[in-house]
């Protein structure tokens, strides 16, 4: 039987690596005009990271991570024997974390310098059951701007997610914008401990996760997926009555920001998001429709205490992350089709062998002036060559026979007219640029078209 691709992942063929491809860019262009740069970081990092910076208590850490051990750690733990926390390493199941520890480890914000602007996009990793939108490896597109702790941080960056949304065809009467605000380290303690009450006051309605959540971390459980647990913490208290001074003022002002960029947002003071660094601004875009349940398509927020986790100085930070696969099916809810390859300038048709080395100089000099050219590499009949050009999308055909190259001249043919011309071999290199629409100065390929 032949071997398939592991559980939870799948190939990019090439109409969607052409289109991911175009989203990567789409995003590099938006984000651009807000200052990110590019940043690529490793696809694992040090497990504790992950554990320091996530949060132990997560779903994502206690139950999703691939952690990979070497052949040698491994030999190590089978014989008994325990390996350094630095050999424990796994997969990055966000982007976050790597990227902080990036500005820590590099200290790409001295103090007073001005915030560092940080974009990224490549795979993430969970051990998660795979599901419609939800792959054990999925592509995430991510921003995080550390050094600054101002509400504009957090408005421009939610209004930039949104701008690149609807650049990328989702209307924004497709997608619903929530907002809250987690506190922080003076304000939120109360609040978990009036959580922790809460849930304790209805401990036999909540599952088992949950019970143990409210011992660890009690705000995990307005996460829970169990239908009966939702119901209990539908009724617990709101974030919104422990806020702090600051916190609330942050929080107008976040929300008095995006609505300059006149975004309708709903606040929903039950929204915590999945990762424990989280402080103050958390935010997230779900899909109104056409995907169930599973329609969030990107969030993220504030997380002011994240780089001193991970071993650095105060930095404050925000960022967010999209989901590549989820804004997919987002696309194909909306009605938006996702372009298909595109097509071939030229395809160049030999009647025989004898003009073959010519029609791959053609085909050559074509793609040197910079256009998409083909030729039959299989030997097949004049009419099968026909029928592939058609087939790959060709807009002109040029026919080359023993004949015409002897009279120094090549058949052209328009696939969408059916139109055809004759045209001198010398010819070919303005009638190329011209198609193009630029010329060209490569001497190499003047001489090529210079044939009889």
């Amino acid at each position: 039987m032949a071997l398939r691709a592991p559980e939870g992942t799948r190939d990019f063929l090439p109409d969607e690596q052409r289109f991911w491809t175009e989203f990567k860019r789409t995003a590099a262009t938006i984000f651009g005009r807000y200052g990110y740069q590019p940043i690529e970081t490793p696809l694992f990092e040090q497990t504790d990271l992950f554990v320091r910076g996530i949060g132990e208590a997560t779903d994502v850490v206690s139950k999703e991570m691939f952690t990979a051990i070497s052949g040698e750690n491994l030999k190590t733990l089978l014989d008994g024997g325990s390996i350094k926390a630095k050999s424990r390493l796994s997969l990055r199941p966000e982007g976050t974390a790597g990227v902080v520890r990036a500005v820590v480890q590099h200290d790409l914000v001295p103090q007073g310098a001005a915030p560092a602007k940080l974009m990224y996009a490549g795979p993430m990793f969970r051990a998660e059951r795979p599901q419609k939108g939800r792959q054990r490896q999925f592509n995430q597109v991510g921003i995080e701007c550390l050094g600054a702790e101002e509400p504009t941080v957090d408005a421009e960056g939610i209004i930039m997610l949104m701008r690149f949304f609807e650049a990328m065809g989702i209307p924004q009467s497709h997608m619903r914008l929530l907002v809250n605000s987690m506190g922080c380290e003076k304000c939120r303690p109360a609040y978990r401990a009036a959580v922790k009450a809460y849930m304790d006051a209805h401990a036999d309605a909540l599952c088992d996760e949950c019970k143990r959540r409210s011992e660890v971390n009690p705000l995990r459980a307005f996460d829970c997926k169990n239908p009966e647990c939702a119901a209990v913490m539908d009724g617990a208290p709101k974030i919104s009555d422990y806020l702090c001074d600051d916190c609330r003022e942050h929080y107008e002002a976040v929300k008095k920001l995006v609505g300059i960029a006149h975004i309708p947002f709903v606040e929903e003071p039950r929204l915590v998001r999945g990762l424990d660094y989280y402080t103050r601004t958390v935010f997230e875009v779900q899909v109104v429709e056409g995907m169930g349940s599973q329609n969030a398509i990107g969030g993220g927020g504030r997380y002011d205490k994240l780089a001193e986790e991970v071993g650095g100085r105060p930095t404050p930070g925000f960022g967010f992350a999209l989901g590549y696969e989820r804004c997919l099916l987002a696309l194909q809810a909306a009605g938006v089709e996702l372009p298909g390859k595109p097509p071939c300038d030229i395809f160049v048709a030999c009647v025989d062998d004898s003009v073959r080395e010519l029609g791959f100089r053609i085909v050559q000099a074509a793609r040197d002036v910079g256009l998409t050219a083909e030729l039959d590499h299989q030997h097949r009949s004049l009419k099968s060559q026909f029928k592939l050009a058609d087939k790959i999308g060709a807009v002109l055909v040029m026919v080359l026979g023993p004949d015409e190259v002897e009279q120094g001249v090549v058949t052209i043919r328009n696939m969408q007219t059916h139109h055809e011309r004759t045209v001198e071999l010398k010819a070919l290199r303005s009638l190329m640029e011209r198609f193009l629409g630029a010329r060209s100065d490569s001497s190499a390929t003047g001489q090529l078209f210079d044939m009889k």
